[in-house]
């Protein structure tokens, strides 16, 4: 009887990592069918981003959807600012890393698009800042 209880909580373990190991493949699909067509997208922690037909558009996930967060038509878009996430207007040096926010700056607009991840935000600079001026 006591070695059976001792079990117990490495089952309950086991069950809730199973169900969070489905949730977030649950998720990964939907963003899969999301991000369909899309020139250039991403997923993490903060959120989902599409580029489709020269509309940036990003998305929170809530409640087993995305729920729409935002958007900025990439003609417009003049300046990406790569900024912290949580301090206010500080820019991020190019040794940061972690959670940042990108500022794209055009057409009277200015919006912000969050990352968790500095080199991926980084990247996406120079994406949006090509395709822009394809888009020209």
């Amino acid at each position: 009887m006591t070695q059976g209880l001792l079990w117990l909580p490495l089952l309950l373990v086991f069950v809730l990592l199973t169900g969070l190991g489905w949730l977030e493949r649950r998720r990964q699909q939907l963003f899969r069918d999301w991000a369909e067509g899309a020139e250039l997208a991403k997923l993490d922690g903060c959120g989902a981003a599409r580029l489709i037909d020269g509309e940036l558009s990003w998305s929170t996930f809530q409640a087993g959807s995305f729920q729409p967060a935002g958007s900025f038509p990439i003609k417009q878009l003049e300046l990406v600012e790569l900024l912290s996430l949580g301090s206010g207007e500080a820019p991020l040096t190019t040794e940061s890393q972690g959670a940042c926010r990108l500022r794209l700056v055009g057409g009277g607009l200015q919006k912000d698009l969050p990352f968790s991840d500095a080199e991926r935000a980084r990247r996406w600079i120079d994406e949006l800042m090509a395709r822009s001026r394809c888009e020209l």
